[in-house]
């Protein structure tokens, strides 16, 4: 989108009608310091344009993916994936896979693997309960080195409102683990795409040093 000498790239953020995106708005301003435009946004004509995407999510798979389909963004997000970078959070990030349990709602499909409902009465190494929705600061152990962990300590803290998991069939889509008590993938991304379960709009340091690094990523891994 950078047609003008010197303009400054374009970030879009894609409104689909539901979740945080102030917040994620605000956070990506923040980061970019002037060196970007942030561009909350329902046009699929501005999501094609745009240098970088992000598609933050909160709410129900099924009307996320609802409102996606009859807004038309479906087909831009998804050229987005296939072509800049672009950065899924949350909801945003399942439905990047095949099939959501929340509603038993085909997602996407970018790549294949499943959206799964955390099983209640587990407990933790302590014998404690663990409360579905996960909720609440976890780390997020590394499992493969990424130029968005730039200044990021393996095993950092980020912050997570989630039901479901995310299950790629192909383990290799994963860049980073959390334990709630079993592991299961927190970050999944291949090539332009990194997408995390948690909110680094919400995760102070950490979260902000992710979306600093995806201003200035070029979209190679």
């Amino acid at each position: 989108m950078m047609t003008a000498l010197h303009a400054k790239p374009v970030i879009a953020v894609v409104d689909y009608g539901m979740g945080n995106l102030h917040s994620v708005v605000k956070a990506l301003e923040l980061v970019a310091e002037g060196h970007a435009v942030v561009q909350l946004t329902r046009d699929p004509d501005v999501v094609q344009r745009a240098d970088k995407v992000v598609f933050p999510g909160q709410g129900a798979m099924k009307d996320c993916m609802g409102e996606l389909n009859a807004s038309g963004l479906k087909q831009a997000v998804l050229a987005a994936a296939q072509s800049k970078p672009f950065f899924g959070v949350c909801v945003g990030a399942q439905l990047l896979l095949d099939h959501s349990e929340e509603g038993d709602t085909p997602a996407l499909g970018f790549y294949a693997g499943e959206v799964k409902r955390f099983p209640d009465g587990q407990r933790d190494a302590e014998g404690q309960r663990l409360k579905v929705p996960h909720m609440g600061w976890n780390t997020v152990h590394q499992t493969r080195a990424h130029p968005l962990f730039a200044g990021i300590e393996d095993g950092a803290r980020f912050y997570f409102v989630h039901s479901y998991y995310m299950q790629p069939a192909d383990p290799a889509l994963t860049l980073g683990q959390t334990d709630y008590p079993f592991a299961f993938s927190a970050i999944i991304g291949r090539d332009n795409v990194f997408a995390t379960q948690f909110h680094p709009e919400k995760s102070h340091t950490a979260g902000l040093a992710l979306l600093r690094s995806f201003v200035a990523w070029d979209g190679q891994s």
